[in-house]
Formats: structure tokens, C-alpha cells, sequence
């Protein structure tokens, strides 16, 4: 398959997986740490908006920042799809010039920046896919396509900060791209449960803590007897959070690592506060999560020290 119809088709395959967001779904987590679905969708509509500049000779000085921020406004599918048509036409009128364009790190073929723009595309269109439940299945040819011209700077994006470490690999293409590219080809509904479920502790929000787990779950907090000391039920549950927030200052938990297998995960965190002169305090610790519909079902907790 030629470069010109690899990056036709990456294109239509996130067009579709954008075309399928519900109005819901904007603020859901993605399997790309730390972004929302907007989020991810506005990253790919600035690469798509950069992309007309470029292939056309501009400079990233002449475009300076007026392709930052949100670029999304009030219909981001329409914005999107938009974006999407108009980087399409511009790669079909300008890719087979042969020319050069400028990038953060200086001069580069048409072609590979093409390239890139294909695989960010082609992966980031299973991202939105697995955030909101849609067709997760890539073109077998275009995976093989993308993997052919990633194996040689998988390295480098590592390096760069671009992607993140390695998963493990089966052996099956997909999988296997996916994996390169540092993602969980596993990811799923409990992936997004732990995100959430995360990122209500950072803000210490009892009410969306507790709309993320069952009405029968179990919390083992850390002490202070050996074994620590068990809550069950939502009740219970509801009142250990509502004191610690309530009575802790400048109570903040931060994640610092998570993953999910099946269903069960391991929260690896930082729980910061202030003491009673203001000096800062900090622990850090582990929890043991069962998960169960989508919600935490147990959460057993370990602290170092």
C-alpha cells in the first residue's frame, strides 16, 4: 500500500471512531495517561490544523500559538471531522512534491512527517475506541503498514519521552503495535473505572469516590492494628473517606503508578497533608483493588513504614 493511501485510510479510521462520541463521553479517561476524551481528540485536531501550514511551506515561527489550547469549541465532532478533511486534502494536493517540511527538531521529508501523522492517527483511533467502547479492531494492513515503518524508531520515540515503556507482546500484530507504542491492548471499562476512581481521590471528592464503588464494599485501611482495620459496606466506607477529608489538612492523594489485569489492580500512591504548624507530611503506599461492573468492590491498602 502506498504512503498516500495509508494516511487516506488512518484518516477515515479516526473519523469514524469520532463520528461515534456520545455527548457524555467527553470527559471520560482514555488509555493515554492524564488526557480525557477531549483531550485526546483536541491533540489530534491540532496535528490535523498543523498539518495544512506545513505541508504547505510555513514555518513553525509563521504559525507561532495560534494552535494552542482548546480547539474544540462548541461542536468538537464537527470541528473534528473538519480538521481531518482538510489535513487530508492538503497531504493528496502537496505529498507528491517530494518536498520538506520544518518541525520542533528541523528539516524532515514530506514523507515521513506523513508517516507519522499515519501511525499518531491509526493509534490514537484505538485510544478513542477503547475509551468509549467503540470497534477496536484495526485494518490488519494498515497495522502492518504502521509496525514496518515503527520498528526502526520505536527506540527513538522512547527516547524522547514520546511514548512510554513497552508492553508485553503475544505475538499478534495488533497487539503487538500496540504494545510498542506503550500501550495495554487489554485496555477496558475497569481501566477507566481505576482512572476515575484515581482522580476522585486527587481531589477528594467523597461523592464520586463513592459512586465508584459497590454498595457491599470492603476498605482495609493501614493501621493501626497489624492487620489493619476493616470497613464493610458503602456506609462505612463513606464515613472513613468524609473524616479523613474533613479532618486532614490539605489532604491530596497522587497517583504515581497503576495497572489492571482482569479484574484486579494495584494503585501505587503519594498521600500528602499539612501538619498542625504547617510543615508538609507524606506517606506513600499501595492498594489492592478488586473491581467488579465497573466499580471497586475492594480496596485494601498498604503504606510503607
Amino acid at each position: 500500500m502506498d504512503l498516500a493511501t495509508v494516511y487516506r485510510r488512518t484518516m477515515e479510521c479516526w473519523a469514524v471512531r469520532v463520528n461515534a462520541v456520545r455527548p457524555e463521553q467527553w470527559e471520560d479517561p482514555t488509555p493515554c495517561r492524564d488526557w480525557t476524551v477531549r483531550d485526546l481528540v483536541n491533540h489530534v485536531v491540532g496535528e490535523d490544523l498543523w498539518t495544512v501550514p506545513l505541508m504547505r511551506g510555513s514555518t513553525l515561527e509563521e504559525v507561532g500559538d495560534r494552535l494552542e489550547g482548546d480547539l474544540l469549541g462548541e461542536d468538537p465532532i464537527v470541528t473534528a471531522l473538519r480538521a481531518a478533511a482538510e489535513a487530508e486534502s492538503v497531504v493528496a494536493e502537496t505529498l507528491p512534491s517530494g518536498g520538506t517540511v520544518q518541525l520542533s527538531y528541523g528539516e524532515e521529508t514530506m514523507a515521513e512527517y506523513v508517516h507519522q501523522l499515519a501511525a499518531d492517527h491509526l493509534i490514537h483511533a484505538w485510544d478513542l475506541a477503547a475509551a468509549t467502547g467503540g470497534d477496536t479492531r484495526l485494518d490488519t494492513a494498515l497495522v502492518t503498514s504502521v509496525a514496518g515503518w515503527f520498528a526502526d524508531r520505536e527506540e527513538i520515540y522512547r527516547a524522547a519521552g514520546a511514548i512510554g515503556p513497552r508492553t508485553s507482546t503475544t505475538g499478534a500484530a495488533q497487539h503487538d503495535l500496540l504494545a510498542g507504542f506503550g500501550r495495554d491492548a487489554e485496555w477496558g471499562p475497569n481501566h477507566a473505572a481505576l482512572a476515575r476512581f484515581s482522580t476522585a481521590f486527587g481531589r477528594g471528592d467523597v461523592e464520586t469516590i463513592m459512586a465508584l464503588m459497590t454498595d457491599d464494599c470492603v476498605f482495609e485501611a493501614t493501621g493501626p492494628a497489624p492487620d489493619g482495620v476493616r470497613h464493610e459496606g458503602a456506609e462505612a466506607v463513606r464515613a472513613v473517606w468524609l473524616d479523613l477529608f474533613g479532618s486532614t489538612a490539605d489532604a491530596a492523594f497522587i497517583e504515581e503508578e497503576s495497572f489492571v489485569r482482569g479484574d484486579r489492580a494495584v494503585l501505587r500512591w503519594r498521600f500528602t497533608w499539612s501538619r498542625p504548624d504547617g510543615a508538609p507530611g507524606h506517606v506513600r503506599g499501595v492498594d489492592v483493588l478488586r473491581l467488579r461492573d465497573g466499580k471497586v468492590a475492594e480496596k485494601l491498602s498498604y503504606v510503607k513504614g
